[in-house]
């Protein structure tokens, strides 16, 4: 048995190749991938050959946001059965190590993490047609779910995972920097959790139409209008939370510029090494909290998507065959036309 796999060589050396699949061994389940979401780390790894420190040294199958339906299941597999409709959770942490006996799972010492090249080898990802799991990363949904939306169960665990270490958005004033994926996922979980003001900035005015269908009171395209985040500086500050999804130097300063003093800036968004400006976050006296990854609140997202708590249809804004793999990229990268782009498998 053969599946077609986007597999990644190097920086810009990305290939449509096909590989053959196993049958399930105990406890493993066979999957036939629906949709594949493209996340800001795969183009990178395309891009640039990795994020920061983090760099390709093999070959390695991009991907981590995918949904799909059981074909086969292993011995010793309890709960799902061919042509369930599943949601794939790529992260495997060993449950054994320092960290997740603390039930700090997401720093896994021996975590592994579909489509992920932080380790070597490099663990393999989810952009392909069919894929030997484990029982344990399927996590089963209703069969009217939509695949699509379902897809996108791993960054909107990413942003619930974000608000919980905020603390309680109920009644805050929240400020959210770059409008893509993670921007308007962060965008809809602050105004389900009940904040007062959620004021987004992007530069560009196509993502930000789609924040506001997510949620925000406000959306400032400071591109066009730099002086309407003044306002916000006045007297020390405005926001009580702000949740930076760019990795942008100025987008970090706008966030500390405008927190109140002991606010909390939710670092969200990842790229090489950022300028951030300390004195002022010192002076301010702001908490500075890191996001990595998620552990329980994957299931919390997918049943959020299934239960339409958060509707994630206004970002997905297309979706490509695998044989398109290379207009599918460029789309993504294009920030003036997409927010969240989809490889369609089966």
């Amino acid at each position: 048995m053969k599946s077609r796999v986007c597999r990644l060589y190097g920086k810009n050396d990305l290939k449509v190749e096909q590989d053959e699949v196993h049958l399930p061994k105990r406890g493993q389940v066979l999957v036939r991938l629906a949709y594949g979401g493209i996340c800001g780390s795969d183009m990178h790894y395309l891009a640039d050959g990795g994020i920061g420190t983090i760099k390709v040294q093999e070959p390695i199958i991009l991907g981590h946001e995918a949904s799909g339906r059981i074909i086969k299941v292993g011995d010793s597999v309890d709960g799902l059965e061919p042509e369930d409709v599943v949601a794939i959770n790529p992260s495997r942490p060993c449950s054994l190590c320092k960290f997740c006996t603390e039930g700090l799972f997401m720093h896994c010492l021996e975590m592994r993490f579909n489509g992920s090249a932080i380790r070597l080898p490099h663990q393999q990802g989810l952009f392909r047609d069919l894929m030997v799991l484990e029982a344990s990363q399927c996590i089963r949904v209703p069969p009217d779910t939509d695949l699509a939306a379902l897809a996108c169960s791993e960054p909107l665990a990413v942003c619930l995972h974000a608000a919980k270490m905020a603390g309680t958005l109920s009644g805050k004033r929240v400020l959210i920097t770059g409008a893509g994926p993670i921007g308007a996922l962060c965008t809809a979980v602050a105004a389900k959790s009940g904040a007062d003001t959620i004021i987004v900035t992007d530069i560009y005015d196509n993502t930000l139409k789609i924040a506001k269908e997510m949620g925000a009171t406000e959306c400032i395209n400071v591109a066009l209008h730099p002086d309407r985040m003044e306002r916000y500086t006045e007297n020390k500050g405005y926001f009580d939370t702000a949740f930076e999804c760019s990795a942008v130097s100025s987008a970090i300063k706008t966030a500390v510029d405008t927190l109140l003093p002991r606010g909390c800036l939710i670092q969200v968004g990842v790229a090489g090494d950022t300028p951030v400006p300390i004195n002022a976050i010192v002076a301010k006296e702001i908490k500075f909290q890191g996001i990595h990854r998620f552990h329980e609140e994957f299931n919390v997202a997918v049943r959020a998507i299934t239960n339409n708590n958060v509707d994630v249809r206004p970002i997905l804004s297309g979706v490509f065959e695998l044989k398109d793999i290379e207009k599918a990229f460029s789309i993504a990268m294009d920030r003036s036309k997409s927010v969240k782009v989809q490889l369609k498998f089966n």
